[in-house]
């Protein structure tokens, strides 16, 4: 058979090509990987098994959640609405089986129509009108200058979340149409004296019947008109007519 280095028969010889420089074979090495992942993981199989079992629990427990006594939680089940979900501490499967949108059911929001406030460089509050959503034309063909204020706060969360993609503009598109609608068919004359209570009124229903068919899940609390005027260019001309 072959020779070994000092002359003799090496049965290893067909195996040296597997031998690393320190002397160990590839087996060697294998089998201290494994007692060093051993050592990592106590008990062999069983450190797998809790590994796993305590991810599964820390998966479990992410779908604890709490709501805020002001809001409402809005559940999804794979993308589909299951349930509204109460104040306290609630829970969900966790994701991607489901997930929970929590909304503010109390807080009051503004939207301003007609004009914005703002500050100045100073630091002074100021209000910027808007003639393109302030200027109106009244039933007898005149134009007002009308600047209000819609209140309004979520009553559903679920048609909130779901059936309502930009809640602000909506409700502003809305008013602005609504009193448009009215300020048609009504006199300027009516519309800057003792009409402003009734147009306040009939606008926030209108308003709120609007919302209400896109199940918008949106309460008007108030509509305040901050402002029912001629024209700014004209307005002091229209004064000394009625004087």
């Amino acid at each position: 058979g072959p020779k070994g280095i000092n002359g003799g028969s090496n049965p290893n010889n067909g195996r040296n090509q597997w031998n690393n420089p320190s002397g160990g074979n590839i087996d060697d090495i294998i089998k201290n990987a494994q007692n060093k992942m051993k050592s990592l993981l106590p008990g062999g199989k069983k450190g797998f098994i809790l590994i796993f079992f305590i991810a599964i629990s820390l998966w479990l427990a992410s779908g604890f959640y709490t709501v805020g006594p002001e809001e409402q939680g809005g559940g999804l089940r794979f993308g589909k609405y299951i349930e509204t979900t109460q104040p306290g501490l609630n829970y969900h499967l966790p994701i991607p089986i489901e997930k929970v949108s929590v909304v503010a059911v109390t807080t009051t929001r503004n939207i301003e129509v007609g004009f914005r406030k703002g500050v100045d460089r100073a630091g002074q509050s100021l209000i910027r009108n808007l003639d393109d959503e302030s200027l109106m034309l009244t039933g007898d063909e005149n134009i007002v200058d009308v600047n209000f204020v819609v209140q309004w706060y979520v009553g559903d969360a679920a048609d909130f979340l779901f059936n309502v993609r930009s809640p602000d503009r909506n409700i502003k598109d809305g008013a602005e149409s609504v009193m448009r609608e009215i300020m048609g068919r009504t006199d300027i004359e009516f519309a800057l004296s003792e009409g402003r209570e009734q147009i306040r009124q009939e606008a926030q229903k209108m308003l709120q019947t609007i919302l209400d068919s896109y199940d918008a899940g949106i309460m008007i609390s108030s509509l305040l008109m901050q402002r029912v005027d001629p024209p700014q260019t004209v307005i002091d001309d229209y004064r000394d007519v009625q004087r």
